[in-house]
Formats: structure tokens, C-alpha cells, sequence
């Protein structure tokens, strides 16, 4: 860390952001309303400090759960409804039927059915014939996977089963963002609620005993004006060329740890980025979504819509800043980074923290709206509990609050902040924006990204067999690597000029980046349901689950998605090739 870098972090205070998440934990940010004013108080805070901030009005489509029930049996139990779940104020009734959950089902994404739930069914077809014209009562949170794969196979219901004494707020559709006319017909059309453990126990032995039960719940659903704050702190070089920081308002209750904390952290960076704006190469764009909780990413997803020639042209990362700074959360090993960017990332954490990180590959969530452009990503969720911690607590995992299982419930309060983890935090926050802003080269190391493809394509090479060839998949990227080794040699050497690689580095960015996690074309959102490695040619894993029939299917799509992975890899080379010529 040079001198500069130590001065710009000695300047992180906790007076300001310890203010803000003070006051937000006495603040709801959950009905649309709310979330305006929370908006509002927060962009008094910047307007006090002397940082112009832009205000957005976007009008997003949102789903806001208010109260539910179950009723089995002539008793009642507290529910929650997920956002998007099918409004029943006036009770639906079903036949309960449990389908017991393998043990990952908690917080599974996956579709194949022994991964969903074990032995508890030996195929989809059986499954089918258990939950068709029935309400599902099985463990898990009511995520938008299990909604709808439930749906498909003919649910009326789902009661969801959460793993505590709690009941986590949450929302069960899979599109991401406010649906446009392709994506309306994945909204869900059936009731879903949550109940906590020991209700939920009572419901499953119910449930056995071939009870019906009706489910009543209640949402307010509709388009909502929703405010958006940002922060734009101008580059003293090239000021168009820009890194995104961001992470969302809007919470559960007062959601202090999911995410008080984050919107505390991006208010001091602001401060100290703005007070030292002129020693920045590039500028910093610092956003506040609304509609994350209530719109699956809408505010972000917005964004990304209205802004997209910009960010496609300039943006040169986008950094996601959720639940820092929450107690004992002192483990970096569960950090989201791309390949390109893990390098970047750990070394912040080890410079400000002297802590080893782990890199993980972002999973569908966290606000990453921008996968679809094609932009360069680090962070999701920050420090966590180390997993001996964890363990000792008896703590089922969550996505956020570093952990703590208050998070989405009414328990996410003050006392899940800590002071001298959100200084730790911030400050790796703003060493890595700080770097990523002001280095002559773009910090990501492409090798890295070429070095993971080739052994994703061996592992589906390896699963595949001979009943598909990925070969020329293994060729293309390796040539691709091939031609990255030259191209970072040529920076060491001072041979390719700064602005040509930069311009290499982005442009990278908005070929592999789709190709590795995104199904959809540019410009469009994928399911909010995690993206496998280089998706396109993910099926190779899954050749075991056709018959003879299906599988001449299964080769034509490996077949078109091979097509799409060859032809961006050749483009990769080809742009690294002109860099270098």
C-alpha cells in the first residue's frame, strides 16, 4: 500500500455512516413510501456534506407482501407471503401434500430432482403425481426456484418450510427486474407462503395425515415511483470512464445488517472519494436501488435498462455493496469475484485486513443486474462468519447479514451492526474502488478467466463422453489463452500503449462476461436462478438425465451453444490479437 493510499484510508470515519444506520434502524424502508423517504433522508445527509447527488424517478413494478396465514385443521399459524406470491385475501383451500427436501434444498437453485430432494422421490414424473392439484408443504425458503419448478408440475400452493424459529420475508419469482411483455408469463399464478420450523412441523405431520388446508395472504402489487440517488465523483483524467459502486436501500423491516450497513458504507466513500476527487484518474458512480427486496433487483435492473449505452461504452466494473460491517463477521472466505477481478479483490482485503480471502463466482443475485452488458465485477456480500462460528451457533445459512440469521425477519436491528467490522469493511471497500479508479491498467488479469474456462470445458468434456464433442471448444479457448499470455507480456514490457489495453481489458469484458454467465442476448435479464459456467454448454453435465430419445435434443442445443462459446472466444483472440499487432 503506498502513501497516498494510506492517507485517503485514514480518512474513513464511522461519524457519518454509524449516523445513518443509527437512524435507518429506527426507520422502515419496505413499503414503497418508506423506501422514498429513507431516499430522503439519506440524500439530506450528502446534500449537508456538500456532494451533489442526481435523484431518479423511475416507475417500477413491484409486489409488496403485507400478512398471511395458514389454516389446517381448526388451527392458524403466522405466515409470510414472498413478493410476486399470488394474492388470496379471501383464503384458498387445497389437499396438503409433503414433499420432504434433501438437505441443500434450503437454498437450492438446481432443477435435478435428487439434488432437490433425495430419495424422497425416485423421478420427476413421480413428483409430478405428488404435488399436481395440491398445496406443497416442504423445507426451504420460498425462493423462486422451488416456486417455479412447483408450478410446472402442478401445484395450486407451496407452504414453505424456513429452517428456524423465524420467518424470513422474500420473494418467489424469477424474473429479474420489472417483467416486460417475454417475461410476464414466468410470473407466478399460484399462493406461497412461508411459516417458521416448529409451525411448519406441525403443518408437515398434517399434512401426512391427508389434511387440506387453506392459505390466505395479502400483497399490495402495482407500479410504484420510486426514488434513486446517485453520486457521480468526476475523474480528473478521463472522466467518462467510470467505476460503479453500489447496493440497495430498500430493506425487510429496518434491515440494518441487509442492508443499513451498505448504505452507510457508500456514504462515507462518497465523502472521502468526493474530498479527494482530484487525485482520481476515472470517476466513481455511486447508486442507492430501491425495489431490490419488493421488485427482485428492479431498481438496479432499471438502471441497467436506462443507462445501458453508458455503461456499455464507459463503465469499467461494477462493485455490489451489501451487509458489511455486521458482528462477528470477520472471515473474507466466501468472496464474490470474477475471475479477472479475484486478484484485485483479495489483495485489498489482505492489505487493509492482513486477512487471506477466497474468491467465489457470483451466484444470480446481490443486485448483479449488469452481467448482461458485459461489466467486470467484485463483491456481493462482504466479511461473513467464519464457518467453525457458524457451526457453534447452530446457524443455517443465509444470504446476508455476515451470517446472523436475523437476516429478512424483524430481528435484523441495531445490534447486528459492529463498529470495528464496518470500519474494516469500508475501508477495503474504498482501497479497492480507490485502485480500480486510479490504476493505468485496468487491474483484471484475463488469464485467469481463460484458465477457468478451460477447466470448466474439462469437466464437461469429462461428463459428456463421446456422446458430445467439446474439443473445439477446449481449441478455441486455449488459443484465446494463448493469446493473453502475449498480450500481458506486451504490458510488462511497456509495448502496447495504456489506452489501447484499457480499451482490450473492456472490451473483453463485454464478450466473456455475457458468454459465462448469461443465457439470454445482451440487453436482456436472465431468471433470477444461478447461471452454471459458460452456461451455453452447461448440458454436458446433464447428458445422464436423457433417455435415447432425448438426447439427440440435448446434442443440438450443446450443439448451437457451442456455436455461441466458439464464436465470442474467437472474437476475444481476435480483439487481443489487434491490441498486440
Amino acid at each position: 500500500m503506498d502513501d497516498l493510499e494510506s492517507r485517503i484510508l485514514s480518512e474513513v470515519s464511522l461519524e457519518e455512516p454509524w449516523a445513518l444506520i443509527e437512524a435507518f434502524s429506527r426507520m422502515h424502508r419496505w413499503q414503497p413510501e418508506d423506501v422514498n423517504k429513507g431516499v430522503d433522508f439519506l440524500v439530506g445527509r450528502l446534500e449537508k456534506l456538500g456532494i451533489p447527488v442526481t435523484v431518479h424517478e423511475p416507475v417500477l413494478h413491484l409486489s409488496v407482501p403485507l400478512e398471511a396465514e395458514v389454516r389446517v385443521a381448526g388451527q392458524t399459524f403466522r405466515a409470510k407471503p414472498p413478493g410476486y406470491s399470488r394474492a388470496v385475501p379471501d383464503g384458498f383451500e387445497g389437499e396438503l401434500t409433503y414433499l420432504r427436501a434433501a438437505p441443500k434444498n434450503i437454498r437450492s437453485y438446481s432443477k435435478r430432482i435428487e439434488d432437490l430432494f433425495g430419495d424422497a422421490v425416485k423421478s420427476v414424473e413421480d413428483a409430478k403425481a405428488k404435488v399436481r392439484g395440491k398445496i406443497v408443504v416442504t423445507e426451504s425458503f420460498a425462493n423462486p426456484a422451488n416456486t417455479q419448478l412447483f408450478e410446472e408440475w402442478g401445484a395450486c400452493g407451496i407452504i414453505a418450510v424456513n429452517p428456524g424459529a423465524n420467518i424470513h420475508w422474500g420473494i418467489c419469482t424469477t424474473v429479474w427486474g420489472t417483467p416486460d411483455l417475454d417475461d410476464l408469463p414466468r410470473r407466478p399464478s399460484i399462493p406461497v407462503v412461508a411459516v417458521n420450523n416448529p409451525d411448519g412441523q406441525k403443518i408437515i405431520e398434517l399434512a401426512k395425515k391427508g389434511e387440506s388446508g387453506t392459505i390466505v395472504s395479502d400483497l399490495r402489487e402495482g407500479w410504484f415511483m420510486q426514488k434513486l440517488p446517485v453520486v457521480d465523483i468526476p475523474g480528473a483524467e478521463q472522466p467518462e470512464k467510470f467505476v460503479l459502486l453500489h447496493g440497495h436501500l430498500d430493506s425487510w423491516e429496518v434491515g440494518v445488517g441487509d442492508n443499513a450497513t451498505g448504505n452507510a458504507a457508500k456514504l462515507e466513500l462518497a465523502r472521502v472519494l468526493w474530498n479527494n476527487r482530484d487525485k482520481l484518474k476515472r470517476s466513481v458512480r455511486i447508486a442507492w436501488w430501491p425495489g431490490h427486496s419488493t421488485g427482485r433487483y428492479a431498481g438496479s435492473t432499471w438502471f441497467s435498462d436506462a443507462f445501458a449505452i453508458d455503461l456499455d461504452e464507459n463503465c469499467v466494473a461494477q462493485i455490489n455493496c451489501d451487509s458489511p460491517g455486521c458482528r462477528w463477521a470477520t472471515s473474507y472466505h466466501k468472496t464474490t469475484v470474477m475471475a479477472e477481478t479475484e486478484a484485485l479483490a483479495l489483495k485489498a482485503i489482505a492489505d487493509v485486513g492482513g486477512r487471506h480471502g477466497k474468491g467465489n463466482r457470483p451466484h444470480q443475485a446481490g443486485d448483479y443486474s449488469f452481467n448482461n452488458i458485459g461489466i467486470s465485477s467484485y463483491f456481493m456480500l462482504s466479511s461473513t462468519m467464519p464457518d467453525d462460528l457458524r457451526a457453534e451457533k447452530n446457524y443455517y445459512a443465509v444470504s446476508g447479514c455476515g451470517g446472523n440469521i436475523g437476516w429478512h425477519t424483524e430481528d435484523d436491528t441495531l445490534e447486528i451492526a459492529d463498529k470495528d467490522i464496518l470500519m474494516t469493511d469500508m475501508k477495503i471497500y474504498l482501497l479497492a474502488v480507490w485502485r480500480n479508479a486510479n490504476a493505468d491498467i485496468l487491474p483484471y488479469d484475463w488469464r485467469a478467466t481463460a484458465a477457468e474456462f478451460l477447466a470448466t470445458i474439462d469437466t464437461y468434456r469429462k461428463a459428456a463422453g463421446d456422446r458430445f464433442d467439446l474439443t473445439p471448444s477446449h481449441q478455441a479457448a486455449s488459443e484465446l489463452a494463448g493469446a493473453l499470455d502475449g498480450f500481458y507480456g506486451a504490458i510488462e514490457k511497456n509495448a502496447i500503449d495504456a489506452g489501447e489495453a484499457n480499451d482490450a481489458i473492456t472490451e473483453l469484458a463485454r464478450i466473456l462476461v455475457p458468454v459465462n454467465f448469461v443465457r439470454t442476448p445482451r440487453f436482456r435479464h436472465d431468471p433470477a436462478y444461478t447461471t452454471p459456467r459458460l452456461p451455453t454448454i452447461a448440458t454436458a453435465e446433464e447428458l445422464d438425465d436423457f433417455d435415447d430419445y432425448q438426447i439427440g435434443f440435448a446434442r443440438t442445443q450443446l450443439m448451437r451453444g457451442q456455436n455461441r462459446l466458439i464464436a465470442a472466444l474467437r472474437e476475444a483472440k481476435r480483439r487481443v490479437e489487434r491490441a498486440t499487432a
